[in-house]
């Protein structure tokens, strides 16, 4: 690890020691200004900020304009973006502390939402609709409800006059959904004093309620697995379909996927994965699946351990990297033999390993020199995973605690991505906690109707609020 940080994972058992022995450095706010957070999300929720046609501008502008009503001087509150992605503007802030050279903490949350048709959906997705306990929106989860907490959050403080010991850095991107700019990597190139920080708090922790919508798990995500497309190619100088040859592109490109499909990637697990193993046996319902959980945490090359735990996709790809077909495309007419033809292998690869060496493995297990592989794109940085220590579980726990008693606080990695890949490469450790808990539709994120229970949204902005304290306070 950088620094010669040694990486710690905490059992359950002394999570609750810790939790026992000590008690929250702050309660619960007495006016919790649950109307006026209300306001604040719907605000946010309702402006577009999709990449065809919203602004994310403007919704940096409004939450902007927020936190100098509550208080904060013009010089900490600003809306950046290139003159070329006028649309594309970032707010960042800054609560200071008392010690300027104690760490700052980095809250980051992106505000621009994936596209959302009217047609397609049952309530318009730029109108926020509370119904049956729930908030209806597009980005009403992901990501504008961490967003809308961590504005109203600064709010709340600047009210209370709290001033921690640390700085409280806030940075609302755009465009971590796609599109063509992504403020992130721009932010920490021509604002990197705005994101330096000790650690970064962002979305990606897994959270979950139950199938009755009760509490099930508390999630930290601990490092995220690296997005990459390969181009797999085949040209042939094609000819008559008439006169068939063996020396078929099509043919080339089938047997190597073929191979590809059979094939899996060697488990390596991290101290997050195992966590979550080792917690998640404590709550796995099936007996086979957790003792399976327990046989991998003990021995991770238990092959029958891991052929149980495989036939769940989320948990194979946890343990491995993993590369999957997506896109084919082949031939140019149906009485020519094809002259070319192309797939897409989509990768999401475990963190710390070189999307070049995964390349070379590739081609490798295709074990065909006519199948040509490159990169789609130039590759996202490369990171081990944050350390997972006291000095940031901790807290949480001391907080989930009391919001959530009895309710187990789980570590993961994630297995698709967010914007934490680019502040971990460069330099800042960055979590994935929220406290917002999704129930087993996955609230529906990015799909039709998107949604967020309101009691988990409550209790998820109450959790931010209180363990944000507790870190900008901490030694």
């Amino acid at each position: 690890m950088r620094g010669g940080t040694r990486t710690i994972f905490m059992t359950a058992a002394a999570l609750v020691a810790l939790v026992a022995t000590s008690a929250l450095a702050q309660g619960p706010a007495k006016d919790s200004g649950e109307t006026a957070f209300r306001g604040l999300y719907k605000e946010l929720v309702e402006i577009n900020t999709t990449a065809s046609v919203g602004s994310c501008t403007a919704a940096a502008q409004a939450m902007g304009a927020r936190l100098k009503a509550a208080g904060f001087a013009d010089s900490d509150v600003r809306v950046v973006f290139p003159d070329e992605h006028p649309k594309a503007g970032a707010l960042l802030a800054t609560l200071h502390g008392k010690d300027p050279k104690a760490g700052a903490i980095l809250l980051l949350a992106h505000i621009d939402v994936v596209e959302a048709r009217r047609e397609d959906w049952e309530r318009d997705p730029f109108k926020l609709v509370e119904e049956d306990g729930y908030f209806y929106a597009r980005g009403a989860s992901d990501d504008k409800a961490m967003a809308a907490i961590f504005t109203d959050s600064l709010v709340r403080y600047k009210h209370e006059g709290f001033t921690p010991r640390r700085d409280i850095k806030l940075a609302l991107t755009c465009g971590e959904e796609g599109g063509q700019f992504n403020s992130v990597p721009w932010l920490l190139e021509k604002h990197p004093e705005a994101m330096k920080a000790d650690f970064a708090l962002n979305e990606g922790d897994d959270s979950q309620l139950d199938e009755k919508g009760q509490p099930r798990l508390l999630g930290i995500q601990v490092g995220e697995k690296v997005y990459m497309d390969y181009n797999l190619e085949v040209t042939n100088a094609g000819g008559h379909s008439s006169r068939p040859v063996k020396d078929n592109a099509i043919y080339h490109l089938a047997g190597g996927l073929a191979r590809l499909g059979a094939y899996d990637f060697p488990i390596a697990l991290n101290d997050a994965t195992k966590g979550y193993y080792e917690q998640s046996a404590k709550i796995e319902p099936d007996p086979e699946v957790a003792n399976a959980m327990r046989a991998m945490v003990k021995d991770p090359a238990d092959a029958a351990a891991a052929a149980i735990l495989a036939r769940d996709p989320g948990r194979n790809s946890m343990m491995r990297t993993t590369c999957v077909a997506t896109m084919v495309e082949a031939g140019h007419a149906p009485n020519a033999l094809p002259q070319r033809a192309k797939a897409n292998v989509n990768c999401r690869i475990l963190p710390g390993n070189d999307p070049k060496v995964v390349r070379d493995q590739l081609e490798q297990i295709v074990a065909d020199p006519a199948i040509k592989i490159t990169l789609a794109a130039d590759p996202d940085p490369v990171s081990p995973p944050p350390p997972l220590t006291p000095r940031i579980m901790a807290p949480a726990a001391k907080v989930a605690a009391r919001i959530w008693p009895g309710v187990p606080f789980i570590p993961a990695m994630l297995t698709g991505a967010t914007d934490g890949r680019f502040t971990n490469a460069a330099g800042v450790p960055t979590y994935g906690l929220s406290g917002l808990m999704a129930g087993v539709d996955g609230d529906h994120i990015h799909g039709l109707n998107e949604r967020i229970q309101v009691k988990a949204l409550m209790n998820g902005r109450q959790f931010l609020y209180e363990v944000v304290k507790l870190y900008a306070d901490a030694r």
